[in-house]
C-alpha cells in the first residue's frame, strides 16, 4: 500500500519559457475565430441560438443597429458591437425607448453568453494537439507557465494524463472550490497548488500557471460575494433559461447552477472583443498581476497563433511595461504577415519569427525540443 505524505510545490524563482497562446492555437480543434463568431450567430447555421429569448434579441439588436448580408458575407466587426452598446452603458444613455440603458446592459451580457455558448458548441471534445503540446513540457522542460488569451478548456482538458502523478494545473485565483461549502457539488474540487497537496509514492507533480486573461468557459463569477466556482466539466449555458448547466455523474442528471453561498445566479467571467476592456474585474485583474510577474521573471517569451489584435491594448501594453529587452521572443503563426511582424517589432526587437501553424509545431519532435531549450 503506498505511503500518502503532503509537500509544498514550489515554483522557481525564474521562469525558462512563457507561452503566450492565441486563437490560432485553438482554431485546429474546431474553435471559432473571433470573426467566424458573429456569421454563426446572425446566419441561422446554429437553430439553437436562432429560437432562443437570448439569441432572437441579440439578433434583432444587430439587426436594428448595424447593417449585414449573409448572403454575401458581409458583417460588422464584434468590436464595433460591443464598442456601440458601451458607448450608452458609459453615458448612461438610453438609445431610445426601446434600447434604454437597463436594456442594453442586459443585452451587452446576453451577447457574451453567445459568445460562451458558441466556443463551448465547438470544443466539446479532447485534443490531440494539446496533448502533443503537454507531452512535450513534460518531457523537454516542465519550466513553463501559460499566458492563454483563450476562453475555451481544451488546454486544461488534455492535461488529464498529467494528473495528478506529474502535474497540477494552478489558475492562479481564490476558488470556492478550495473550501467546504455547503451545497457546492462534490465532483466540483480543485487542489489547491499554493497549499501543501497530498502526494502518494512515485509521485512527483510539477505545478503549472495557467493565466487565462480573458476568463474562462468554466469560470462562474457571483457579483455578490464576489466569488468565482470552477467547474472543471460544465461549460454548457441554457439559452432559454439564461443559465448555466451542470450534470451529476454519472448519471447525468441534468441541473442548474448558482452559487452555493448566496443563491445568486453566476455570470460568465470572459471578456468580449472590445476596445473599452473592464480591467478591474477583481479576478481578472489578479490573473493580470500574475501575468506580469511571470513575464518580468521569463527567460523566453513563445507567442502561438496570436495577432496581437489593435483591442488587445493591454495586452501590448503589458509587454511594453514588463518584457525586458534582452529576452528572447519568438512568435509562431501559421503566416508572418507583414503588417504582424510590425506589430511585434513594437515590442522589441530581439524576435525569431516562424511561419507554422500550431498543430505542426506540436508535432515536431525537433521544433519542441528547440524551443522548451533555454
Amino acid at each position: 500500500m503506498s505511503e500518502i505524505k503532503e509537500k509544498f510545490l514550489k515554483y522557481s524563482k525564474e521562469r525558462d519559457i512563457v507561452f503566450v497562446l492565441g486563437a490560432g492555437a485553438s482554431q485546429p480543434d474546431g474553435v471559432p475565430l473571433q470573426a467566424e463568431i458573429l456569421p454563426l450567430i446572425l446566419n441561422g447555421e446554429i437553430p439553437e441560438i436562432t429560437n432562443s429569448k437570448i439569441g432572437s434579441e441579440i439578433i434583432e439588436f444587430i439587426r436594428d443597429n448595424f447593417f449585414y448580408n449573409t448572403k454575401k458575407n458581409i458583417y460588422p466587426k464584434m468590436e464595433a458591437i460591443f464598442g456601440f452598446m458601451d458607448y450608452f452603458i458609459q453615458q448612461n444613455e438610453s438609445l431610445n425607448s426601446k434600447y434604454t440603458t437597463s436594456n442594453i446592459i442586459k443585452l451587452r451580457e446576453y451577447l457574451i453568453k453567445l459568445i460562451h455558448y458558441i466556443v463551448n458548441f465547438r470544443t466539446h471534445k479532447h485534443s490531440d494537439t494539446y496533448q502533443y503540446f503537454w507531452e512535450a513540457i513534460s518531457k523537454c522542460n516542465k519550466n513553463i507557465s501559460i499566458i492563454t488569451l483563450n476562453y475555451d478548456t481544451l488546454l486544461e482538458q488534455a492535461f488529464d494524463f498529467l494528473f495528478p502523478k506529474k502535474g497540477i494545473i494552478d489558475y492562479c485565483i481564490p476558488l470556492m472550490n478550495y473550501e467546504k461549502i455547503e451545497g457546492r457539488k462534490n465532483f466540483n474540487f480543485w487542489i489547491n497548488a499554493r497549499l501543501p497537496v497530498k502526494i502518494e509514492d512515485g509521485s512527483d507533480p510539477v505545478p503549472y500557471k495557467i493565466l487565462k486573461v480573458h476568463g474562462s468557459l468554466n469560470w462562474k463569477y457571483c457579483n455578490c460575494c464576489n466569488q468565482t466556482l470552477l467547474t472543471p466539466w460544465d461549460r454548457k449555458i441554457d439559452l432559454h433559461r439564461d443559465t448555466f448547466l451542470g450534470y451529476t455523474y454519472p448519471d447525468n442528471e441534468e441541473y442548474e447552477y448558482f452559487c452555493p453561498i448566496d443563491k445568486t445566479n453566476f455570470e460568465t467571467l470572459i471578456t468580449p472583443p472590445t476596445y473599452l476592456k473592464n480591467l478591474s474585474q477583481p479576478i481578472l485583474s489578479q490573473v493580470m498581476h500574475e501575468a506580469s510577474r511571470e513575464i518580468r521573471i521569463a527567460k523566453k517569451i513563445i507567442f502561438v497563433g496570436y495577432s496581437l489584435s489593435s483591442a488587445d491594448v493591454h495586452i501590448k501594453a503589458l509587454f511594453k511595461k514588463q518584457l525586458d529587452k534582452n529576452v528572447e521572443v519568438t512568435v509562431i503563426n501559421r503566416k508572418n504577415s507583414a503588417s504582424l511582424k510590425s506589430k511585434y517589432r513594437s515590442l522589441t526587437d530581439n524576435i525569431t519569427f516562424k511561419d507554422c501553424p500550431f498543430e505542426n509545431m506540436v508535432r515536431s519532435e525537433k521544433l519542441m525540443e528547440e524551443l522548451l531549450c533555454v
